[in-house]
């Protein structure tokens, strides 16, 4: 194959896989390798797997045969098996962007979101998790681990990176297309496609495309000035629930600072040390559509790349693997995302 290494390749030479919920975000990440390896033989066909390289690091890339938490947990646990040497997981795809008001969190179309611990949640919360009450309120119960110090040191180091020299999300994804150009045409910047974010109180009417939408009612939002992507760290929002409904929006936002929403996190976080990375498709209302989760997609996995090549490849062969990760007392929470899969 192009790119093929220069001797074979063992499954214990491959330390940092990367999941991918659907197709359209499997391509980008493959579009990323700086090699692409022939496949090896696992004691199980149950997972599709592209293997490959960035920088200095061998990469084992997983798609999930459907969405959702279940089925990201079960991939991940049959990954974990198939390669025993895997550090950690980047878990890269799309998302539903939560914007903030006046200014704050001015998340857009094409944007990353990376999830990154605060003081009340470690990077990911589950927010469909928890019991009702006789009062009918709903109480969230659970607690979801953060990503492993590995990647957390590396993310902050790339973030100074950026406040000096800026993103190179760009540049990562111009190379993309320049050696793929058939994924131009899908991947590249929406040319015809407004960003248009929708008062809370206009619903799509069902039949009618966006373009028949009142332009009238969208929220008004200062110009940017350039097309690069911004990036955004904070609380991902995880459940086995699509949302398309800003009020809803607006109360995850409101309640737990939640920046995106998401399906497969919180399947993954207790039992697989990641970070999450997803690009900015819609707003998660009723106006969403797939025109640019492409795009979005392809933003995300250019954001894993430029975070993989500030990782030193020694650094990661002296982590711990993440079997042992998830039994350390870093990782001794509660499983949260994987007890009601079967």
């Amino acid at each position: 194959m192009a790119g093929a290494p220069q001797k074979p390749l063992a499954r214990a030479d491959y330390m940092v896989a990367c999941i991918c919920p659907m197709g359209v975000e499997l391509a980008p990440v493959e579009g990323m390798l700086d090699e692409i390896h022939d496949p090896l033989p696992t004691g199980c066909d149950r997972n599709a797997y592209t293997l490959g390289k960035i920088g200095g690091h061998n990469v084992v890339v997983a798609v999930l045969p459907e969405i959702g938490n279940c089925a990201a947990a079960k991939v991940a646990t049959q990954l974990l098996n198939d390669f025993p040497s895997i550090r950690f997981g980047l878990l890269v795809g799309i998302g539903g962007g939560v914007p903030g008001d006046d200014g704050e969190d001015d998340i857009r179309l094409g944007d990353v979101v990376v999830s990154q611990p605060t003081a009340t949640f470690g990077g990911v919360v589950q927010y469909d998790l928890g019991k009702r009450l006789v009062d009918g309120s709903f109480e969230r119960t659970g607690q979801l681990n953060k990503p492993p110090s590995v990647l957390s040191a590396n993310v902050q180091k790339l973030q100074a990176q950026h406040s000096r020299v800026g993103s190179q999300i760009s540049v990562y994804l111009s190379a993309m297309i320049q050696r793929y150009p058939r994924m131009q045409s899908q991947y590249s910047l929406p040319a015809t496609e407004p960003d248009q974010l929708f008062l809370a109180s206009y619903t799509y009417q069902p039949g009618v495309t966006c373009d028949g939408c009142d332009q009238q009612r969208t929220k008004s939002r200062p110009t940017r000035l350039d097309n690069e992507p911004r990036i955004h760290y904070g609380t991902i929002g995880s459940a086995n629930l699509v949302v398309k409904d800003p009020v809803v929006r607006n109360e995850l936002r409101r309640d737990m600072k939640i920046l995106c929403v998401e399906m497969e996190a919180a399947g993954l976080m207790n039992n697989f040390p990641c970070l999450v990375i997803r690009g900015i498709c819609d707003y998660a209302d009723s106006h969403k559509n797939k025109r640019w989760q492409p795009y979005a997609a392809a933003a995300a996995s250019a954001y894993m790349k430029e975070l993989l090549m500030v990782i030193p490849a020694p650094q990661v062969a002296q982590t711990r693997n993440a079997v042992e990760n998830t039994t350390s007392r870093e990782y001794s929470s509660p499983n949260v995302g994987y007890g009601d899969c079967k």
